[in-house]
C-alpha cells in the first residue's frame, strides 16, 4: 500500500476517533467502545476492508501505548487526595487482582472447558480495571463520586496493571516451560515488583535532577527529552528483570509531586500523548479482531462477564477492603466500578506470541468480556451512584487566562477561593478586607467574566478569587473570609 494511502487512513481514523469523543460526552457512551467500534468498522469485516492480522505488531503497539498511558496516569495523580487511600488501593491492585484472576479463572475452567493453567491465564488477563472510562461517563452526566471513591478508583486502576501483566506472563511461562511449578512464581514476583519499584524510584530522582539542571534553549525540547526518559525507565526495568509498567507508573507518580521547569507544559503534552496512544491502541485492537470469530463465543462470553461483574470483582473488593473503615455502600460502588479496559485486550495478544493452543479463543473471549463489561457497567454507573446516594455534583473547573508554575525560587502558589454568599466581604472593597501583605488577588471570576482587581474593586457574592500566595498567607485569607461569615451567623 502506498505511503499516502496509509497516511490517509491514519489521519481519517484519528480524526473520527477524536470527533467521536463528543458523542461519548453527549450520550454517555464510553469512549473506549467508540474507539474499538471504529477499529472494527475499518477492519476486514467492516466497511473499511483493512485486513490486519499481525498480533506481534498489535502487541508492540499496545506495549508502547501502555507505557505512556500508565506514566501519564501516575504523573496526573493528585497525591493530596490519593495519600489517605494508598493502602486500600495497594490491596486492591495486588491481592484484589490475584483474587479476581483466580475466581474468574475457575469460572473459565468450568464454562470453556479450559485446563487449570489456561483458565488461570484467562483470569489473569481480565483481572485489571480501567477507571478512565468511568470518569469520562460521570463527566458527561456532570456528576462525580464522594470521597474517597474517586482517588481510590483512580489509584487502583493506575497501579493494578503491573500485577495483571506479571500474572499473565507468569502463567504463560507455566504453560510453555516444562517442569516449572507455581511456586517458582514467588521469587519471580519479588524480583519483578521489587526491581520495578526500585528502578522507578531511582529513575524519577535522576529525571528530576536532570530536568532541574538541564537548561535547554527551546521549551519544546522538554517534552521530547521526557519521552526518551520514560522509555528509558521502562527499558532499564525490563533489562533488570523488573516490571517496566510499575517503574513508569512510580516514576510518573513521583514526578507529579516534584517541582521542575516547564512542568505544566510537559503534563499537558503527556495528557495529549496519552489520548493519542489510547486511540492508536484501541483502533489497532479493533482492527485485529474478527467479529465473525466472536459470534460463536457470545453465550460463554456473556456468562463469564456476568460472573466477573457479579461474583469475582465484588468478592475480591469486599475481602480486600475488610480491614478498612468504609461503608457498605461505598464498597458496593467500588465493586461495581470494575470496568475492564485496554490492558486485558493487549494482554490477550501475549498467548499468540507464546504459541498457546487456546490463544485465539482467549483473545476473542477477552475482547467480548471487555466490550460487554464497559457496555453494561459503564452505562449503568450514573444510575448506580444515584441509587447508592454516592453521586455529587461535578465542580465546574474554571480555565483562567493566567498560568503560574511554581519553582524553587518562589514560595507561592496560584489558588482560587470562592467568596461565600453570606459573607460580610460581599459589598466591600478589596482594600477593606485586610488581605495579608504578601497575598495578591490576581483575578476575579464573576458570572463567566474575568475582572482585573484593584483596591477599589467591590466583592460580590459568589466571586471566585484567584490568589497568589504561600500556604500560610492563603490560610489567613481563608480564615478571614470564614470569620466574617460566622459574624453574619
Amino acid at each position: 500500500m502506498p505511503i499516502e494511502n496509509i497516511l490517509l487512513w491514519v489521519a481519517v481514523l484519528i480524526f473520527v476517533s477524536v470527533v467521536s469523543s463528543k458523542v461519548s460526552d453527549r450520550f454517555a457512551i464510553p469512549v473506549l467502545l467508540l474507539f474499538l467500534a471504529i477499529g472494527m468498522l475499518a477492519g476486514s469485516e467492516g466497511i473499511g476492508g483493512i485486513y490486519f492480522d499481525n498480533a506481534q505488531l498489535a502487541k508492540s503497539i499496545g506495549v508502547i501505548a501502555l507505557i505512556f498511558i500508565i506514566f501519564s496516569g501516575g504523573f496526573d495523580t493528585d497525591w493530596k487526595d490519593t495519600g489517605p487511600v494508598v493502602w486500600p488501593g495497594v490491596m486492591l491492585s495486588t491481592l484484589g487482582v490475584l483474587l479476581t484472576a483466580v475466581i474468574t479463572g475457575c469460572f473459565a475452567i468450568y464454562i470453556l472447558k479450559f485446563s487449570f493453567l489456561e483458565g488461570m491465564l484467562l483470569g489473569s488477563i481480565v483481572s485489571s480495571t480501567d477507571a478512565a472510562a468511568v470518569f469520562s461517563i460521570l463527566r458527561s452526566r456532570r456528576i462525580s463520586l464522594e470521597k474517597p471513591l474517586k482517588p481510590l478508583l483512580e489509584f487502583e486502576s493506575g497501579s493494578n496493571d503491573p500485577m495483571a501483566v506479571f500474572l499473565t506472563v507468569g502463567f504463560i511461562s507455566l504453560l510453555t516451560v516444562k517442569n516449572m511449578g507455581i511456586a517458582a512464581l514467588i521469587p519471580r514476583f519479588m524480583l519483578d515488583m521489587g526491581m520495578g519499584a526500585l528502578t522507578g524510584y531511582l529513575m524519577a530522582r535522576c529525571i528530576i535532577f536532570l530536568i532541574n539542571r538541564l537548561k535547554l534553549e527551546h521549551e519544546g525540547l522538554y517534552p521530547v527529552i521526557m519521552i526518551s526518559l520514560v522509555l528509558l525507565t521502562y527499558v532499564i526495568a525490563v533489562f533488570l528483570k523488573g516490571n517496566g509498567f510499575l517503574a513508569v507508573y512510580l516514576a510518573g507518580l513521583m514526578l507529579g509531586q516534584a517541582e521542575f521547569p516547564n512542568k505544566r507544559m510537559i503534563m499537558r503534552f503527556h495528557d495529549g500523548l496519552a489520548w493519542l496512544m489510547q486511540i492508536v491502541m484501541f483502533v489497532t485492537l479493533g482492527l485485529l479482531v474478527f467479529p465473525s470469530h466472536i459470534v460463536p463465543l457470545i453465550g460463554a462470553g456473556l456468562l463469564l462477564t456476568v460472573l466477573l461483574m457479579a461474583v469475582a470483582r465484588p468478592v475480591s473488593v469486599l475481602l480486600c477492603l475488610l480491614p478498612f473503615r468504609m461503608s457498605m455502600r461505598k464498597k458496593t460502588m467500588v465493586a461495581w466500578v470494575g470496568l475492564r479496559g485496554s490492558v486485558p485486550i493487549i494482554l490477550a495478544t501475549f498467548p499468540f506470541m507464546a504459541g498457546i493452543p487456546q490463544a485465539d479463543t482467549i483473545f476473542n473471549i477477552v475482547f467480548f468480556v471487555v466490550f460487554a463489561s464497559v457496555l453494561i457497567q459503564g452505562t449503568s454507573i450514573p444510575a448506580v451512584s444515584k441509587i447508592l446516594k454516592l453521586d455529587v455534583p461535578l465542580t465546574n473547573r474554571i480555565n483562567y487566562p493566567i498560568e503560574f508554575e511554581k519553582t524553587g525560587t518562589i514560595d507561592a502558589e496560584l489558588t482560587d477561593i470562592i467568596v461565600p454568599y453570606d459573607s460580610e466581604a460581599v459589598g466591600k472593597r478589596i482594600g477593606e478586607l485586610g488581605v495579608p501583605e504578601k497575598c495578591l488577588i490576581v483575578l476575579i471570576s464573576r458570572e463567566g467574566r474575568f475582572i482585573i482587581p484593584s483596591g477599589s474593586t467591590v466583592i460580590e457574592s459568589g466571586d471566585v478569587l484567584l490568589v497568589l500566595a504561600n500556604t500560610s498567607d492563603f490560610s489567613l485569607l481563608h480564615q478571614t473570609l470564614a470569620r466574617l461569615k460566622k459574624k453574619e451567623e
